[in-house]
């Protein structure tokens, strides 16, 4: 979590949030998409995070993806702009997300094959096998991107 949100939360506690993030669907050359399984809920979702203070959704999701995944990435389409969606975590923080979904094209790096701070694992995953998402907001998106497939 970034040092801009743990210093809101050490202010507010668990009190509900609007948060600005980015994700990015990344696709491989087999058409499967690359999602991460949390650290939090052993959900799966796609890359993605907060924003920083100042920061653009583009250069967010540039980052984000690189922390996340190991790969740099370039935003190359926005999908979708959503504001409906409110998540309660594990740890009891409470956010209304609004979130740019971005295209994204890989540009360089190997995928991370370690644990990080969020991320416990990568894989690419068919469009027709969705796997358990973490919130529905990632599910909606994930459909989102098999409709646009089609």
């Amino acid at each position: 979590m970034s040092n801009y949100i743990n210093d809101l939360r050490q202010k507010v506690g668990n009190a509900p949030l609007i948060l600005n993030t980015a994700t990015g669907a990344l696709f491989n050359n087999a058409g499967e998409v690359l999602l991460q399984e949390r650290v939090d809920t052993k959900d799966w979702g796609f890359p993605g995070g907060y924003l920083e203070y100042g920061e653009t959704y583009k250069k967010a999701i540039m980052r984000e993806f690189q922390e996340d995944t190991g790969l740099s990435v370039i935003p190359e389409k926005l999908i979708q702009n959503t504001d409906d969606t409110f998540y309660k975590y594990p740890n009891g923080d409470q956010i209304q997300s609004i979130n740019q979904f971005f295209l994204v094209r890989y540009l360089e790096g190997t995928l991370l094959s370690v644990k990080t701070g969020e991320t416990t694992r990568l894989k690419y995953f068919k469009l027709d096998q969705p796997p358990q998402f973490f919130n529905e907001q990632h599910a909606e998106m994930f459909k989102k991107i098999q409709r646009m497939r089609e």
